[in-house]
């Protein structure tokens, strides 16, 4: 059972999503503005997935997005009516591992609930650190130093190198890391890969040009050769 933060200013809407998934043995919380949320995600214990609106009364859901980004790596899937890709990026970037809009499925947003609690089965512990004669990535405190010096990443590239250091050295379909980094609706679009693979070699590699760790296999997918 999952502790599931619903953050929606529409008081059917949330008690729906209340409902539904109580019905399907998950625990509830409910919060209708920015700084609520904020305050719930910091109790103990926290939520395990939070379900996020964009449009909040007192904070716009991205910076709600981007504070929780901050102190927490707990699974955010945004729910939001605004249906352009900039927005859609723009939350991805911050940080979402994925994007709902509305009006949406209840059966849907209940599989990908399902599939970010499955993803939450932490796969930074089961990692820990992997280092290299140049680099050490500590995923469980979100770390990474490149021959001593530290180098900031994304949500999402933590979310990519998390997928492909799991089994380093093998490769990873394009299919298998969109749906692990963006979520289960996301399978073709290979262009999201090929931007982030080519943000992480110009931060750790030491030519990006010619990549040691990060290894693209064209047209199938990529591995981490440690």
């Amino acid at each position: 059972m999952s502790r599931v933060l619903v953050v929606d200013d529409d008081p059917r809407l949330q008690r729906t999503l209340a409902i539904a998934l109580r019905a399907h043995q998950h625990e509830v919380v409910t919060a209708s503005d920015g700084r609520t949320a904020l305050q719930i995600a910091m109790e103990d214990p926290p939520p395990d997935i939070v379900v996020l609106d964009l449009g909040l009364p007192d904070l716009d859901g991205t910076e709600v997005l981007r504070r929780l980004r901050r102190v927490s790596n707990v699974r955010v899937i945004v729910l939001s009516a605004r249906h352009e890709s900039d927005d859609k990026v723009e939350a991805l970037d911050l940080g979402a591992d994925d994007y709902v809009t509305k009006p949406f499925g209840i059966e849907e947003l209940l599989a990908r609930i399902r599939a970010a609690a499955r993803r939450a089965g932490d796969l930074a512990k089961e990692i820990g650190i992997l280092r290299t004669d140049r680099i050490e990535l500590d995923f469980a405190e979100r770390r990474a130093t490149v021959e001593g010096a530290e180098v900031r990443l994304t949500p999402t590239e933590w979310r990519l190198l998390e997928t492909l250091c799991r089994t380093p050295g093998h490769l990873v379909t394009q299919q298998e890391l969109l749906r692990s980094v963006w979520g289960p609706a996301y399978g073709r679009e290979s262009n999201y890969l090929r931007v982030y693979a080519n943000q992480l070699r110009r931060k750790l590699e030491a030519d990006p040009g010619r990549p040691r760790h990060l290894i693209t296999e064209p047209g199938l997918g990529y591995r981490f050769s440690p």
